[in-house]
């Protein structure tokens, strides 16, 4: 039986187990499917020795659920961001970090071969030349060292240029600060933070959404996708019933839900020739694969698009993928006409018209009615009548009122309707 171990080689295992313990807090050992015992288990005691001042254990029947009590408005960090400094490493590894980068520490250029050899004369460290190679590719790939050819010569080399230029510049700390709390990848803001011996003593932020920084790596290889303007294949896990796919696209854009914090990447999908919207915390990986010579055309028709698009769903059943929905209410004038200057600020692009006193209509047309229900939703009581050229989404809304209905235990149908709730 191998020992327990704090450090973690495969993230995605771990992103999946922290991100069920902060969203189903109450979740006991039984419930996490697929998964054996001691796989949870091991899973458990890394989430209480990396985040041990957040963890709550809550004692049922069942068993006990571990869960993550954070609260941002309360925290200088993000707690989840020490998810991302748990890789595990070999004695050649730790050791090879600090003595190549203390090295190159000064600026000085150097070849495998020339770091092979100081390394033994200068630390009496013996590595094989292919080894310090494979690190020094390794970190340049990372971003941690410069790489160039002098001749036919590859040299490697340590820029400590941006650290300098903070440390002499201590007002730009802020702006880290700031950073590190309200942007994606804020885990490098975080870094600097603590390479510098620095704390976020400004910030507080109400409203963060902390557990999205664990779909950053994923959103790290999409950006250079679209940077790049190729193609990728999307492998995904639905997190509703927890099917595999894969799915072949190019990515496009990045949508950030304000209300939630969760991110979608938007993209053409080639074999149905259509936009879709992928949720980042449902992919698994993401492997680039050709250049989208239309990539350009792609991106202005999507623009073009977004004007007919409530939420991030293209999925629309009309001929022409555009669904349209008409709404009209009672609003009684003057005292409500806050409700009209409501639904003009919050109805994107549909249209306001007083049909006569009292009586107003408000029309649109979407990719996908479906996503409208729940703001529709606010104005119960006040709707005199639902039409949608999607029968279903018409359907959806009348069956919820007669669910509501019988809750409240209320027969009469048009009372209800035209009455308040």
């Amino acid at each position: 039986m191998s020992d327990f171990q704090e450090l973690i080689k495969s993230f995605p295992k771990t992103r999946d187990y922290v991100r069920d313990f902060f969203v189903y807090g109450f979740k006991n050992r039984n419930e996490f499917k697929g998964k054996s015992p001691r796989t949870y288990d091991n899973e458990r005691r890394r989430l209480e020795s990396w985040l041990a001042p957040y963890v709550r254990k809550d004692h049922a029947a069942n068993g006990s659920n571990i869960s993550l009590a954070i609260d941002s408005n309360l925290l200088d960090t993000n707690p989840l961001f020490q998810v991302w400094k748990t890789k595990s490493f070999t004695d050649n590894d730790i050791v090879l970090h600090f003595l190549v980068t203390d090295l190159l520490s000064d600026g000085t250029k150097m070849s495998a071969e020339e770091i092979t050899d100081r390394l033994l004369s200068e630390y009496e460290a013996f590595f094989d030349v292919q080894t310090v190679r494979r690190k020094c590719n390794s970190y340049y790939k990372e971003g941690l060292l410069n790489k160039e050819k002098k001749g036919k010569t590859v040299v490697f080399s340590l820029d400590n240029a941006p650290v300098r230029w903070l440390k002499a510049n201590q007002n730009i700390l802020d702006a880290v600060s700031f950073y590190q709390m309200a942007e994606s990848f804020g885990m490098a803001g975080n870094h600097l933070l603590e390479h510098l011996d620095s704390q976020n003593r400004t910030f507080r932020v109400k409203h963060s959404f902390f557990v999205h920084t664990l779909e950053d790596e994923i959103l790290f290889s999409i950006l250079n996708a679209m940077n790049e303007k190729m193609s990728v294949a999307l492998e995904t896990r639905s997190s509703k019933n927890g099917m595999e796919n894969t799915a072949h696209c190019v990515p496009l854009q990045i949508f950030a839900s304000t209300r939630s914090g969760r991110r979608f990447l938007c993209g053409y999908v080639i074999k149905s020739r259509r936009f879709s919207c992928y949720r980042l915390d449902t992919v698994k990986r993401v492997t680039p694969l050709e250049k989208a010579g239309d990539y350009d055309m792609l991106l202005g028709k999507l623009n073009a698009n977004r004007e007919k698009l409530w939420g991030v769903s293209f999925q629309g059943k009309s001929r022409n993928h555009l669904d349209r929905l008409t709404m009209t209410l009672k609003i009684t004038e003057p005292s409500e006409h806050y409700i009209v200057d409501r639904i003009q600020r919050e109805g994107r692009g549909g249209t306001v018209t007083k049909i006569k006193e009292n009586i107003y209509q408000y029309e649109t047309e979407v990719f996908d009615c479906n996503e409208m229900l729940p703001w529709i939703r606010t104005f119960t009581g006040r709707i005199l009548s639902l039409k949608c050229t999607d029968e279903l989404v018409e359907k959806r809304f009348y069956q919820d009122l007669q669910t509501m209905y019988g809750m409240y235990q209320i027969q009469d149908l048009g009372t209800a309707c035209n009455g308040r709730m």
